[in-house]
């Protein structure tokens, strides 16, 4: 014969109950509350991005852009440069934006802010021309250990588009 349930039975039961429907509406919201977050760091993304390709069009990489494009070997800008750093001339100073841009792309994807399969799509093998381009001058001029996320950067791009290393390496 089947005995009936007493009254703290039936209480345990409903209680389990309430838990288990709790818990399982904790899990769902946990995985939503991820989406969410997914969704920020990629909104956040976006915005980094589209600031830094419209500082690639404003003026003042566009000057720098069009000063570097003057020379047409890295021995050029190099003997350049280490002429306009040592007499403070204001195009050295307009030549470091170009660098200071990509010192900061690279900062910025080393810490995640910046997604590398976007610079590699945007940039590839033009971010390692450039740094092939600048590294002589950088390194005559500074030393070697100056912008290295920049090297960092055109490094992992080298890899990631498959261009031989250059001697000096980045």
């Amino acid at each position: 014969m089947a005995v009936a349930a007493n009254w703290t039975e039936q209480l345990t039961a409903i209680a389990t109950s309430v838990g288990a429907i709790g818990l399982l509406g904790a899990i769902v919201a946990a995985v939503y509350a991820g989406q969410q977050v997914r969704e920020a760091r990629r909104s956040r993304q976006a915005q980094i991005a589209a600031e830094f390709l419209r500082r690639w069009d404003e003026d003042a990489l566009v000057d720098a852009r069009r000063l570097i494009d003057r020379f047409q070997t890295p021995q050029e800008v190099s003997a350049a440069f280490q002429q306009y750093v040592a007499s403070g001339a204001p195009e050295a100073y307009v030549l470091y934006r170009e660098l200071d841009y990509f010192e900061q792309l690279g900062a910025l994807e080393q810490r995640g802010a910046f997604d590398f399969e976007l610079i590699r799509l945007l940039l590839g093998r033009t971010l390692v021309a450039r740094w092939e381009m600048w590294r002589p001058a950088i390194h005559a001029a500074h030393g070697a250990g100056v912008y290295p996320m920049f090297e960092v950067l055109a490094g992992k791009m080298r890899a990631a588009v498959g261009e031989p290393s250059s001697r000096g390496g980045a």
